[in-house]
């Protein structure tokens, strides 16, 4: 797949109290879950976006620091835009668990030349499991020297411009976006498993 591909795992996880990447579920840490799920789509490349490299980055992934001072994932996925070898990047948040590799596929399938794809769950779009062309990330720098760090702001403007496609998610594969912020998530998805 001739596409390249970034773990998002820049987030502070207040909310959760500790650092998701390490949260085990199904008996491996999220972060090996979601760089597996990430590797069987067999991308040109593969990066882990963080704040600092985190100590867990296998050395065959790429590291990429958010460029200070960090504004969550568009910092993130700014600062890989800039150096992926690909025509596009498929952006995985490390807190979504129950992303699917067939869902995956799917949307990767969904792209066009300079064009991306936007899934939109229910009523609200899902920037954090998307795939951008590389053409967007003049507007990512724009919206990183701004004011307005909303990644909901910017791809709204992505589509508008033709640089994103939206994709609405049926309502079972709803779940695929399903993502861990506070203990009581955990608890809830080990329930469910």
């Amino acid at each position: 797949m001739n596409i390249s591909a970034v773990l998002l795992a820049g987030g502070a996880s207040r909310r959760m109290h500790k650092d998701k990447a390490t949260l085990v579920i199904r008996n491996k840490p999220l972060w090996q879950i979601q760089l597996d799920l990430l590797q069987k789509l067999r991308p040109a490349e593969i990066f882990v976006s963080a704040r600092t490299d985190p100590s867990w980055r296998p050395h065959h992934v790429q590291f990429v620091a958010d460029d200070p001072p960090s504004r969550g994932p568009l910092s993130g996925l700014t600062a890989t835009l800039a150096r992926i070898q690909s025509n596009h990047l498929l952006a995985l948040a490390i807190d979504m668990p129950f992303m699917y590799e067939g869902h995956l596929r799917a949307l990767c399938m969904q792209i066009r030349p300079a064009c991306g794809v936007l899934p939109m769950v229910g009523g609200r779009v899902e920037p954090v499991a998307a795939i951008y062309p590389v053409e967007a990330r003049i507007e990512f720098i724009k919206a990183l020297s701004g004011t307005n760090f909303s990644l909901q702001t910017l791809t709204n403007r992505l589509v508008k411009m033709g640089r994103l496609h939206v994709i609405r998610v049926s309502k079972r594969e709803q779940r695929f976006y399903w993502n861990l912020n506070e203990p009581s998530d955990l608890a809830a998805s080990l329930a469910a498993d």
